[in-house]
């Protein structure tokens, strides 16, 4: 119970003073005219003022409120190194304990997890959601138990009581990251691209030790060891070896005594794109569409052509001297014998033997095949005739053999089965609708596949892969009836790019695939296939568990599946002879970024509220309850700030100068004062 006097004036506060100033005159004049009885006037004008100013006496019962002391809990994966999660659970027992024992204090325990992604810890948002819950009144401190690697403090609250860190380190901790500092997103393939590393040690490192082991894998394959310095960057050269996805793994072997090896490794994705694809373009025969495969790969930046046209076969006799003749004699011994290896697809365009190039030249081309190379022919009638470029050593590597007949009649290509889950010629646009062509040479397929037919179902686009390269065989001249809008034409460009493609091995372009898309800590598994259907996909998770993953044939050819990753690192996939890698997450998360305990993060929070920073290391300190204001810690102590809040539960308000009071001395003091007059 307590209680106060208040006012609550009657009348204006400008007529109060008016009043006082007017009963200041009447005493004055009293004065100047020596009246003895001014005192007993003055003092009865003070009791009319003291009335109208409605003195009141308030009383309030109240109850008082305990102190709230929030109790900051760590619990982020940085927390659970080495022995870290029992001595914060230890210290959080003993001090609730502590805090429990003393008088008027309640405890409010929050436990901070892992912040959503890969966001750190994220102390402060904690802290601010219960500072709204709580009363400010009733803050009397706050006591954080972590490693001090808070990283929201750019949302720092604004604290009303003492802020004390409790850190979970130890002297003697040490730890061994690498790190990525530079890695680019493309490189071009046969090219270096150069990526900066740096291993850095950091807390009480073994003495001496200026050199570490890394070890570098692509793609999942065998690590190649290293001895690299410590403490400074390392440029690190690097050339793809395929084109597309390269995934590449840095490690370092955790050390004795290390916090942990979660940061000791780093994967890089780096897509490999070439940088100019090369073609060889040998037309034989003029014919309509002799243009079709300059135009369509001239068309492509990306392309360098280098188009070998006979326009002047060698029978041919017009009496025109040689030394009188423009054209320029074309270097074939150097393309086909020397230079060979630098084409990335050689197209053989309705060309048919004649002397121009030898056999030991198109022998030359076969084993080019074989060691990785690309031919395509596209065939005209003369691949039916005894001149063919089959009649010769290409004749062990192409995928078909002509008929020697030549079917001059209308005809619509057609997509066959195998063909609806090709890539090369799965959903071509306007499938069924297209023109037709006029004139088709007779083949029997001896390997490969088959993916369009034309007259009578017969063979028109084969593919066939021979060792290490790649042929096909299009046994029609008349594509390019379709680039002319022929009955509405089709869609040539695409197709034959997608064919230039896949001869050239983009990965894109792959009828038999297996890769995986990433997003945060999920992937999307996807399976290219020309088979019916295809088994599940084997996952191996860092860790070397697997787990079976069916796919669903989400279009003709194409399966997919989805998959939650539940560890950050390395993924192994495999499905038959198929093998793929993909990195889930960072490979050192950020709250492995920093494994040390420090408490530079939570200064600037703890220095503004005059708090303290302990190592549980030390032991627990003691409590003391401090002014607000003054220092909150010292040796071997933290403070506390007391609130003193209260509950009001009721209010009472009684008048200090009752009517009745004020009229009998207001008339007393008067009749005093008039009887000492009349006495004199």
């Amino acid at each position: 119970m307590t209680g106060q006097v208040l006012f609550d004036p009657l009348v204006p506060l400008w007529a109060l003073i008016a009043l006082a100033l007017l009963c200041a005159v009447a005493i004055s004049v009293a004065l100047w005219r020596g009246l003895s009885g001014w005192a007993y006037r003055g003092l009865a004008e003070l009791v009319i003022l003291a009335a109208l100013s409605g003195p009141v006496l308030q009383t309030e019962n109240r109850a008082p409120l305990t102190d709230i002391v929030l109790m900051l809990v760590d619990q982020s994966a940085s927390q659970r190194l080495a022995d870290r999660t029992g001595r914060t659970e230890t210290a959080a027992e003993a001090l609730a304990t502590r805090l429990a024992a003393r008088d008027n204090t309640e405890i409010r325990r929050i436990n901070v997890p892992d912040g959503a992604g890969d966001a750190g810890t994220e102390m402060m948002a904690a802290l601010t959601e219960a500072l709204a819950q709580e009363p400010g009144g009733r803050i009397a401190g706050v006591i954080a138990l972590s490693d001090g690697r808070v990283h929201d403090m750019d949302r720092m609250p604004d604290v009303p009581a003492p802020v004390h860190l409790l850190h979970t380190g130890k002297s003697t901790d040490w730890d061994r990251r690498l790190s990525v500092r530079n890695a680019p997103a493309f490189a071009i393939l046969g090219e270096p691209v150069t990526l900066t590393l740096r291993i850095e040690d950091s807390g009480a490192s073994p003495a001496g030790v200026d050199r570490a082991p890394l070890d570098i894998s692509i793609d999942g394959g065998e690590p190649e060891r290293f001895m690299v310095p410590t403490g400074r960057d390392i440029d690190l050269p690097v050339t793809l070896p395929h084109g597309g996805r390269n995934v590449i793994q840095f490690s370092v072997p955790a050390e004795e005594g290390e916090l942990t090896d979660r940061n000791n490794a780093a994967l890089v994705q780096i897509n490999g794109v070439r940088d100019r694809l090369r073609v060889l373009l040998v037309s034989g025969e003029p014919h309509p569409g002799g243009r079709t495969w300059r135009n369509l790969l001239k068309s492509d930046a990306s392309v360098d052509l280098v188009h070998f046209t006979i326009l002047r076969p060698p029978e041919k006799q017009d009496g025109v001297p040689v030394s009188e003749l423009s054209l320029i004699a074309f270097p074939t011994r150097e393309l086909f014998l020397e230079k060979i290896e630098d084409f990335d697809l050689i197209i053989f365009d309705r060309y048919q033997r004649r002397g121009i190039l030898p056999s030991i030249y198109l022998e030359n081309v076969a084993r080019y095949v074989r060691e990785g190379g690309a031919v395509l022919v596209a065939a005209g009638p003369d691949f039916a005739t005894a001149d063919s470029i089959y009649r010769s050593p290409l004749a062990d590597v192409l995928p078909a053999s002509p008929t020697a007949r030549v079917l001059d009649e209308a005809f619509t290509p057609e997509i066959s089965e195998i063909g609806a889950r090709h890539p090369v010629t799965a959903g071509l646009p306007d499938a069924g609708s297209w023109g037709r062509w006029l004139r088709q040479v007779d083949v029997l397929p001896d390997a490969g596949t088959v993916l369009m037919t034309g007259h009578e179902e017969r063979p028109l686009l084969v593919l066939n892969r021979v060792d290490e390269g790649r042929v096909a065989l299009l046994a029609s001249d008349h594509a390019w009836l379709w680039a002319r809008g022929y009955e509405g034409g089709g869609p040539q460009l695409e197709l034959l790019r997608r064919l230039a493609h896949w001869m050239m091995g983009e990965p894109e372009l792959e009828e038999e695939a297996l890769w995986a898309e990433a997003t945060g800590q999920s992937m999307r598994i996807i399976r290219r296939s020309i088979e019916d259907s295809v088994g599940p996909v084997t996952v191996t998770t860092p860790s070397g568990e697997t787990v079976d993953v069916p796919l669903n044939e989400v279009s003709p050819g194409h399966f997919e599946a989805q998959y939650n990753g539940p560890e950050i690192g390395l993924y192994r996939l495999s499905n038959g002879d198929k093998e793929a890698v993909i990195g889930l997450g960072p490979a050192a998360p950020r709250e492995f970024e920093e494994t040390i305990a420090s408490a530079a993060p939570m200064t600037p929070l703890i220095d503004a509220r005059r708090g303290g920073v302990f190592s549980l290391e030390d032991g627990l300190p003691t409590i003391r309850n401090t002014r607000e204001g003054r220092p909150a810690a010292g040796r071997g102590w933290i403070g506390l700030t007391p609130r003193g809040a209260y509950e009001t539960h009721d209010i009472a308000r009684a008048p200090l100068l009752p009517a009745w009071l004020v009229l009998l001395l207001t008339g007393l003091l008067i009749v005093t004062g008039w009887l000492r007059e009349g006495r004199r």
